[in-house]
């Protein structure tokens, strides 16, 4: 049995201050949290955190961080820790391609040098690429105000370390941080995730903090997940990342660490089954140009520019295969322009590598939407490009004249869907619709699926001049009722028509949908001639060609509800649902059934 073991943990606390270092030795491990790729469930890379400090008496690694830095033990303890957490690191199967995570105590910048020197020699000869590594730096403390933080970042990024802010939101100098250095993650603090699928407050903050991170070339981690319905919300409004409980608890034993979660996986499907028309469009338009990597040579980059005189630009990856930014033509004139210019790039005294001149630009994922794009774009002032990422690796381009080709693109095949009769869209705009609209919680939402009762007769007796009247007849009533933006009106096909509506009352709802039935009945009796008309009923042949009397025609219209703070996106579910409401609705006296979702029927 160890010492630490045998003792009281109170008491190794209280008499072994000094010691801390020599009994961590014994008793404190690395545990790994997986980060997960959050359109796929593959894992990214692992965060490591400290296990087993409560055996020598310190209940929170916090508490044993601080008792280092008060006995003068900080930085021995740390290189300690993150040695262990990088040996353990390259056990894992897949080191190659991921990422270890680790976090900075900001009590440690001004001896920052010495902890980098330790890093870089255990990479070195575990044969892993500084780029395999991110730094946290912890908003416990305001990381800008230390004088020596500046020079630290710049000796991490010409070194090939990753960079993220953690805690974002609740910390000192997260803004400061974002908007003076270049920080390749940004992890949103718990807080901001817990339950926001039921808080549209959170999810507006989401929304805003992830448009601004990709604006900026930095990708976004979302800490603490503990439910599915805090994934989906994350995962649908453009985070990159994600990490907690609900994917996987930190352990300290490497065969619990799977490379992907087929959980994850699986609510992504309906996501992922088939490409949105954004991304077919965004797919056609990519660029795929010649990269460098930041741990090149200078003169790579010259060759690049003399085999491409036409390119101004060229991306600029890491080891891993992400995208850092872009190396531009003009960074290098200054030196290619003047006497010994190019000499002087390549002196190694001079220190003047390709990660010195790279130029953040905005980085998305292939699934973003066009017109999401398109601001992203707008709003990164000078900027030459979109670098896309598929599964968070390099991608291609799309410069601004594509990215305008491809919503004019996008604007014609909107136009193509639409219905020649009645000018609706049609089934793939009734499907975005329904897609965005069950991504977002924040009010109650009501799908409505109208369909004329005994069309078919009426359609056989009176010809399809007068069938096609009905059906024109309908869609300008729905354009009388339902004019407002946010309303969203398709045509199915045939005698088939889509309503959706957001933020109405299931009351408010009812008593327009009664008028709209009640006014299309009343419309459509115009149609029919006096003799049926009178009689109530017309003469016809039913489906297997038998000859008889069918009712007049009339509308019949289910309606699901999705309450206010639900969010889903398996449409598939909803388009059943719809289904099973519609033909309630048919079978119904007034020809008006509400359903709820998730509701027994």
């Amino acid at each position: 049995m160890s010492l630490a073991a045998s003792v009281e943990p109170g008491v190794v606390r209280r008499y072994a201050s000094d010691q801390i270092v020599t009994l961590a030795k014994l008793v404190v491990e690395n545990a790994f949290q997986p980060i997960v790729e959050a359109g796929t469930g593959t894992v990214f890379g692992y965060e490591s955190l400290m296990r087993g400090q409560e055996r020598i008496g310190f209940e929170t690694p916090i508490e044993i961080l601080d008792e280092a830095h008060e006995t003068g033990q900080l930085l021995q303890l740390e290189q300690m820790v993150a040695n262990r957490a990088l040996a353990k690191f390259a056990t894992l199967s897949n080191f190659a391609t991921a990422t270890l995570f680790l976090n900075l105590d900001v009590r440690l910048i001004p001896h920052g040098n010495r902890l980098v020197e330790s890093l870089l020699l255990q990479l070195k000869t575990a044969n892993i690429p500084p780029s395999s590594v991110c730094f946290e730096f912890s908003e416990r403390f305001d990381n800008t105000s230390v004088p020596e933080f500046a020079d630290l970042v710049s000796r991490l990024r010409k070194a090939g370390f990753k960079l993220a802010i953690d805690d974002f939101g609740v910390g000192h100098g997260e803004m400061k941080l974002l908007c003076d250095y270049s920080v390749d993650y940004l992890k949103i603090d718990r807080h901001f995730v817990a339950d926001i699928d039921r808080s549209p407050r959170k999810r507006h903050l989401l929304k805003s903090i992830v448009n601004m991170a990709h604006v900026l070339g930095t990708r976004v981690i979302a800490e603490g997940i503990e439910t599915e319905a805090e994934f989906i919300v994350c995962r649908d409004y453009g985070v990159d990342l994600v990490q907690g409980w609900f994917i996987s608890r930190p352990s300290t034993h490497i065969s619990e660490l799977v490379p992907a979660f087929p959980h994850l996986q699986e609510l992504g499907k309906n996501k992922g089954n088939s490409q949105s028309l954004d991304e077919i469009l965004i797919r056609k338009q990519i660029e795929m140009l010649p990269t460098v990597y930041e741990s090149d040579a200078i003169d790579t980059v010259f060759e690049l520019f003399r085999r491409n005189p036409r390119q101004a630009y060229f991306p600029v990856l890491n080891a891993n295969g992400e995208p850092r930014g872009i190396i531009h033509e003009h960074h290098l004139k200054e030196y290619i322009y003047q006497p010994f210019g190019r000499d002087l790039l390549k002196n190694k005294d001079y220190e003047r590598t390709i990660s010195h001149f790279v130029e953040r630009a905005p980085i998305v994922g292939l699934d973003s939407d066009a017109d999401q794009l398109m601001v992203i774009f707008a709003n990164m002032e000078g900027s030459n490009c979109l670098i896309l990422t598929d599964n968070m690796r390099y991608a291609g381009v799309v410069s601004a004249a594509s990215l305008i080709k491809v919503i004019n693109e996008k604007q014609l095949k909107t136009a193509q869907d639409q219905n020649p009769l009645t000018g609706l869209p049609g089934n793939r705009a009734i499907r975005d619709f329904m897609r965005h609209s069950g991504r977002d919680g924040d009010e109650v939402r009501h799908f409505c699926y109208c369909d004329f009762d005994n069309f078919k007769p009426f359609n056989d007796a009176y010809g399809f001049h007068l069938g096609d009247h009905a059906i024109s007849l309908f869609a300008a009533l729905m354009r009388r009722y339902f004019f407002a933006e946010r309303h969203f009106l398709g045509h199915v096909g045939g005698d088939d028509f889509f309503i959706g509506v957001v933020g109405w009352t299931k009351e408010e709802l009812t008593e327009i949908l009664d008028r709209l039935i009640s006014d299309f009945h009343d419309d459509v009796l115009d149609l029919y001639s006096d003799e049926d008309r009178a009689a109530g009923r017309i003469h016809g042949h039913d489906r297997a060609g038998a000859e008889a009397f069918f009712p007049l025609m009339r509308c019949s219209i289910g309606v699901l509800e999705l309450p206010e703070g639900l969010v889903i996106d398996d449409i598939n579910r909803v388009s059943a649902e719809i289904a099973q409401v519609k033909s309630s609705a048919k079978e119904s006296e007034e020809g008006l059934v509400f359903h709820t979702l998730g509701e027994a029927n």
